[in-house]
């Protein structure tokens, strides 16, 4: 008889049943002289050692890092410093020293209708935003940049979309505005650690970007020429807005604090950094994504900057 079955017949036998002993109660025992002998999988008796001891417990081995979505262990990154890699969203090789030399009078004068129209509701929706923010610029750069981060990235989606259906380039302009959202992305997790959002703050974050997601996709949709036009603009009233803000820095009305480690780290900025230069760097992004967007509107290029770029290359 197999050391299973003689255990089985202990276990539950008629005199053990009949002299008020629950069969279960001598389970941990049992199962543990199975587990011992080898006829029970270590699986099934992690807890089942006599007196509530692991059985399987075993020496405590040190914490592995997380492997990567793709499954290969993460590289341990550091720092021109020798210091350590901290941050995972954003890598050395993303990180860039902006070109703080920009043109501040830059406009684009409404043509045609849809451009007008564009203004007009740029302007429209710069009103609630000063009259709720006021002079906060941190909260409101805050606010601004959720909303900012949207366009680039409804805008390369539509166009992916677009070139899978079409089989066909896409002129470079999904990577440029997937790498516009980002960057504004990261414009809000370096604000985030300037300014602590108010919980209403946040609740109208939700809800205006709720908003502005659905009626930017059906623009898009409509028309990309006058969806990017608005994008134009609103970059426009961004760079108004920074300057303000530098103005107020160097007032003194308002505290030029150290730098955030983030900021300091994506844009390559000096240790000593402070909130001016951070400014100072943001500011000049959002003039390069004012220029890209009035230049994709102007080329209308959904239909022109496929055909130059897919002509060379034997595609029509």
């Amino acid at each position: 008889m197999t050391l299973v079955q003689q255990s089985a017949r202990r276990l539950f036998s008629p005199a053990s049943v009949a002299g008020g002993r629950s069969p279960v109660a001598d389970l941990p025992k049992a199962l543990s002289s199975l587990w011992m002998a080898g006829a029970v999988p270590r699986r099934f008796a992690g807890t089942a050692a006599a007196g509530g001891v692991d059985v399987t417990a075993k020496k405590e081995e040190p914490e592995k890092e997380a492997a990567s979505y793709w499954g290969v262990a993460p590289t341990r990154l550091v720092k021109e410093d020798g210091t350590v890699w901290k941050w995972s969203c954003f890598r050395p090789w993303d990180t860039y020293e902006a070109d703080v030399s920009i043109d501040l009078t830059k406009h684009h004068d409404p043509v045609t209708l849809g451009d007008k129209v564009a203004r007009w509701t740029v302007k429209s929706l710069r009103w609630p935003v000063d009259l709720f923010f006021q002079r906060r610029y941190g909260c409101r750069a805050m606010m601004l940049e959720t909303v900012a981060a949207v366009p680039g990235m409804v805008a390369g989606a539509v166009l992916h979309l677009r070139s899978l259906r079409r089989i066909e380039h896409s002129g470079g302009w999904i990577r440029a505005l997937l790498e516009e959202a980002e960057n504004e992305r990261m414009h809000l997790m370096t604000f985030m650690e300037v300014s602590q959002p108010r919980w209403y703050e946040r609740a109208l974050v939700v809800a205006v970007q709720g908003v502005f997601l659905h009626a930017y996709l059906a623009a898009y949709l409509l028309s990309p020429r006058f969806a990017h036009r608005v994008v134009g603009y609103l970059e426009e009233e961004a760079v108004h807005s920074y300057t303000e803000f530098l103005r107020d820095l160097d007032a003194g009305k308002i505290d030029d604090v150290p730098a955030p480690a983030i900021a300091i780290d994506y844009w390559r900025l000096p240790a000593d950094a402070t909130l001016r230069d951070v400014v100072m760097v943001v500011r000049a992004d959002e003039a390069h994504h004012r220029d890209v967007n009035h230049y994709a509107s102007d080329i209308h290029y959904q239909g022109q900057a496929l055909r130059e770029v897919a002509a060379p290359l034997g595609y029509h």
